[in-house]
């Protein structure tokens, strides 16, 4: 008798209603969010230079703005590839609401594409001028349409770019975090999840979207100079790694505290989010985002930032971590998309989520939408080069 008590108990405790049984939210709402993440944390790195005047991110700066060019412009790709109809997104244009915290992500999408679209040609202008006066044909109404058909090289002219680049990305900047974090606020705004259900979401989702960024472009820059057998900017990385470690102790510490809030807290739903940590989640969050994914990089940027080391093996261990940290943002992504929905409304039971290979949200489509930014990033440096020796030298 004892025995089929405790057979019915267990029942009852992983008890899953059968509209929680599938998680509708998969892998390509796992990416949107990590896509978004890179252009905040690229564009972060662009702003310093072109409004802070930071000169230790100038070898980067430019490519800064068109490696987050690139990803925004595929930004829109996995929300496409999840929705079953999605030649309906154009009913948000059509039949605009403002008040739809959905459609939201629409007009903030178009502001933020149209301010760093201006920003990449106004920074490039001089590039583009030169190019089009040696372009003929079709190539030179190209280059004049890229130009805002002003060849205008003149100081006076050069300052008036200065000014509007600095007042775009002061402009960009608000912009900017408004992309991520709202993505943060539309998990955060679901009440009847409590893993997303806290105003830290939005905090959390944008500082670690400019972790993910900046480690991005520390790994892109290493491996393209590499590549192309051109020198590394020690003090440029330096800087990189720097404001990186910032930016990660800021999101960590607001993973934790989030963690640590629910357990002091205690609410109605602590057991269940208990479990899920310790249950479906233990070797995604424990192991993964929290030990190897985040403690070690502690480690690593402390000792890079205490422990003197030569350029060599210091832009090699920065390549690391940043890979690294690259990893972590991804698998906090998943942590949170996923395995949020891994707890059914029932509070007693949870289920689980296996992806797939060839399925229309699996990995090998995950790792194909992940392709087509670096195919951009490579037409657009045919264009817009990322960097030349006049910005090595000082010239603008």
């Amino acid at each position: 008798m004892q025995g089929f008590h405790e057979g019915a108990g267990m029942l009852i405790s992983n008890f899953v209603l059968p509209n929680d049984l599938h998680v509708h939210w998969s892998m390509m709402i796992v990416l949107y969010p990590y896509i978004t993440g890179l252009v905040d944390g690229a564009f972060i790195i662009a702003a310093l230079y072109y409004l802070f005047d930071v000169k230790s991110f100038k070898p980067v700066a430019r490519f800064s703005l068109l490696f987050a060019l690139a990803f925004l412009s595929c930004a829109t790709i996995p929300l496409l590839l999840h929705l079953g109809r999605p030649e309906r997104n154009f009913n948000m244009l059509l039949t605009p609401n403002p008040s739809s915290a959905m459609a939201g992500f629409g007009y903030i999408y178009a502001i933020s594409m149209g301010v760093l679209l201006l920003i990449v040609l106004f920074v490039y202008r001089p590039d583009l001028v030169r190019r089009g006066r040696d372009a003929k044909g079709l190539m030179s109404f190209f280059y004049r349409l890229l130009t805002f058909d002003s060849d205008d090289l003149s100081e006076s002219a050069l300052r008036l770019d200065g000014k509007i680049i600095r007042f775009l990305v002061g402009l960009g900047i608000p912009v900017a975090a408004v992309l991520h974090g709202y993505v943060g606020f539309i998990f955060g705004g679901v009440k009847a999840n409590p893993t997303w259900s806290t105003p830290l979401m939005p905090v959390i989702f944008l500082f670690s979207a400019c972790v993910s960024g900046i480690a991005a472009i520390v790994v892109a820059y290493i491996f393209i100079r590499k590549a192309t057998k051109q020198s590394v900017d020690h003090n440029c990385i330096t800087t990189c790694i720097k404001t990186l470690t910032g930016f990660f102790i800021l999101a960590f510490c607001f993973e934790m505290l989030e963690v640590f809030s629910h357990s002091y807290l205690r609410s109605g739903y602590h057991h269940m989010v208990e479990g899920l940590l310790n249950g479906p989640l233990q070797n995604s969050f424990w192991l993964w985002q929290v030990k190897i994914c985040s403690v070690i990089p502690l480690i690593l940027l402390g000792v890079m930032a205490f422990v003197p080391l030569k350029e060599k093996f210091y832009t090699t261990v920065a390549a690391l971590v940043s890979a690294i940290l690259l990893l972590q943002v991804f698998i906090m992504r998943w942590n949170v998309v996923i395995g949020g929905q891994l707890m059914s409304k029932s509070a007693r039971g949870y289920t689980t989520f296996h992806p797939e290979w060839f399925d229309k949200e699996g990995i090998i489509a995950v790792i194909g939408v992940m392709v087509i930014p670096f195919i951009i990033l490579f037409i657009l440096s045919r264009i817009f080069p990322f960097w030349n020796n006049r910005d090595e030298k000082g010239v603008i």
